[in-house]
């Protein structure tokens, strides 16, 4: 089960404003640099001032970004703007946003910057195991436990913790190997399901 499985009834309530963008003239790339760009900017400012109150920041822009995310979407979709760039900018802004957003928690503890790392990386691989499924014909993979929604989810959850409280408990500790491990359950999740479809 993932919090993916939610995002039709999201799109739903997006399709009216997303119709009135699309008549604006607003394209799907443009929605998609936005996105990454603040995420960038973001995850920079976290790294250089990581001031508890700022992690507020996190949880209030991991909705955003979702909305965004469906809006480049929906502009793609359904109002003909599906091309071969806009594919791979939404994949690779996606990986990078996700990169810029996690690692500022390496400065909070109990967390660390190689278990940080380790998350970034696996989250990379259930992207690139998701994409494949695609390349290969299949579609592209969602499979949870752990996709980018769950992940924005639990670092939004994370950055309010840290924003309320100035720090972290020290149980949290024990999320960073969990997340590795729903993580890696995630890529084979989504191996099984491509191979599958194939």
């Amino acid at each position: 089960m993932s919090i993916y499985k939610l995002k039709s009834s999201f799109q739903n309530l997006l399709r009216p404003m997303v119709g009135r963008l699309a008549a604006m003239g607003l394209t799907a790339n443009q929605v998609t640099l936005v996105a990454a760009i603040v995420s960038i900017a973001i995850g920079g400012l976290l790294v250089v001032q990581p001031e508890p109150a700022l992690f507020a920041l996190v949880p209030v822009w991991m909705f955003l970004r979702m909305a965004f995310n469906a809006v480049d979407g929906m502009l793609a979709r359904e109002h003909g703007q599906k091309s071969a760039l806009g594919g791979y900018l939404n994949e690779i802004a996606d990986v990078v946003s996700d990169a810029a957003l996690y690692v500022p928690f390496a400065l909070v503890a109990p967390f660390s910057l190689p278990w940080l790392m380790a998350i970034v990386f696996l989250a990379t691989l259930t992207e690139f195991a998701g994409v494949l499924g695609a390349v290969h014909g299949n579609g592209r993979n969602y499979e949870g436990p752990m996709g980018k929604s769950d992940r924005a989810l639990l670092f939004g959850a994370l950055g309010a913790l840290v924003a309320g409280f100035g720090t972290l408990p020290a149980w949290t500790w024990h999320i960073q190997p969990m997340a590795c491990v729903l993580l890696a359950w995630t890529v084979v999740n989504r191996v099984r399901s491509g191979l599958a479809e194939g």
